[in-house]
């Protein structure tokens, strides 16, 4: 079955850099699309950044020239490196597998908390 975990989240001051992991088992990783969604209470998960297969990238505005999704195939791990973050990524975030830029895929990790706050 397929397996996304999660990791890297936590505390961080604004203006500071977090990196965050999924593992992922039981998808064929190198032909997924894989995608960072983030949920604050109250709202719907929203796409932040967004990986092809082949390795090109989409990002929500707001985030563009601050986060990159990157993945290693050979080890099935995708990455989130938020930089420069501002109390209004707050969140928790969320890896998903086999979706596109419209639409998520059905494989959801279980999601790590990101909090920025001095």
């Amino acid at each position: 079955q397929v397996q996304l975990v999660e990791s890297g989240g936590g505390l961080v001051q604004p203006g500071g850099s977090l990196r965050l992991s999924c593992v992922a088992s039981g998808v064929i990783f190198k032909f997924s699309p894989m995608g960072w969604y983030r949920q604050t209470p109250g709202n719907q998960r929203e796409l932040v950044a967004f990986i092809f297969p082949v390795g090109s990238t989409n990002y929500l505005d707001s985030v563009k020239g601050r986060f990159t999704i990157s993945r290693d195939n050979p080890k099935n791990t995708v990455y989130l490196q938020m930089n420069s973050v501002k109390p209004d990524d707050t969140a928790v975030y969320y890896c998903n597998a086999d979706g596109s830029l419209s639409s998520p895929g059905k494989y959801w990790g279980q999601g790590t908390q990101v909090t920025v706050s001095s």
